[in-house]
């Protein structure tokens, strides 16, 4: 047990890894999954777009973007596109690794919520972009002001969820070797881990994770529960109540000098 205990919650260790871990980790954990998640919505529902095209040759492109991109092991895509790009030759971002790990996260969320936006936007009534069209508005007009931003609210817990699988996720971005200043929370803690022999520096990365993950959970459910409730409420707010018969309304029986 005393090895245990100093193997994974050894106190000195932990003092070591929680300052670096909550000013440098935190803060490049973050920065890398919210750059990563903007790239994945906008790319996501451009996608989802063309999937909803009723031209095939404009939804292949993104059905194989989409199912590419959702069956490669996430670790497979950060090295094909922080390594490989490189090598290759292409550079867009020069030498910085964190520019080339914000695209590959970004990348494999686009592919999954190109599917949340597609089927956020399909779950939109027919007859909306019916309205819209009889108004004289344009198909990508009528998409864009109607449909888009209600398929957006359906999915708003799904895409907080992603979010969530985005900070998790950026721990695999240790593998383009990060410089001072840019590591994220798991580099941290493996490289103070291989330094000392000692996991606690993971086990303290590992609650960074739930200080990050847990509230963004309990988050995501609320909003789903919030946003079910309130389509119940809306729907009762807009039921017409049954009127009540009153001594006044309703009809009395006939007396003796009216028969």
């Amino acid at each position: 047990m005393h090895l245990f205990l100093h193997t994974f919650f050894n106190p000195d260790e932990l003092l070591k890894a929680f300052p670096v871990l909550l000013t440098e980790g935190l803060r490049n954990t973050l920065l890398i999954a919210g750059l990563a998640i903007v790239f994945g919505v906008v790319l996501g529902v451009l996608l989802a777009l063309l999937l909803l095209s009723h031209r095939r040759w404009v939804r292949l492109p993104a059905r194989i973007y989409v199912d590419v991109f959702r069956g490669l092991p996430a670790i497979v895509t950060v090295s094909l596109v922080g390594l490989g790009l490189p090598s290759a030759g292409i550079r867009p971002f020069g030498r910085d690794p964190l520019g080339y790990a914000v695209l590959a996260i970004g990348l494999i969320s686009a592919a999954y919520l190109a599917e949340i936006f597609r089927s956020g936007i399909q779950a939109v009534p027919a007859g909306q972009l019916s309205a819209a069209r009889s108004l004289g508005m344009s198909y990508p007009t009528a998409m864009r002001v109607i449909v888009v931003p209600q398929g957006v609210r359906n999915v708003l817990p799904a895409l907080a969820g992603q979010f969530i699988i985005d900070i998790k996720e950026s721990a695999l971005v240790y593998l383009l070797g990060l410089g001072l200043g840019q590591r994220e929370l798991y580099f941290i803690a493996q490289e103070r881990q291989a330094a000392t022999y000692n996991s606690s520096a993971l086990v303290a990365a590992g609650a960074c994770y739930l200080l990050l993950t847990v509230p963004l959970t309990f988050l995501v459910n609320r909003l789903d529960l919030r946003l079910r409730d309130g389509g119940r409420g809306q729907n009762r707010a807009t039921a017409v109540p049954t009127p009540v018969p009153t001594a006044s309304s309703t009809p009395s029986a006939p007396t003796a000098l009216e028969v």
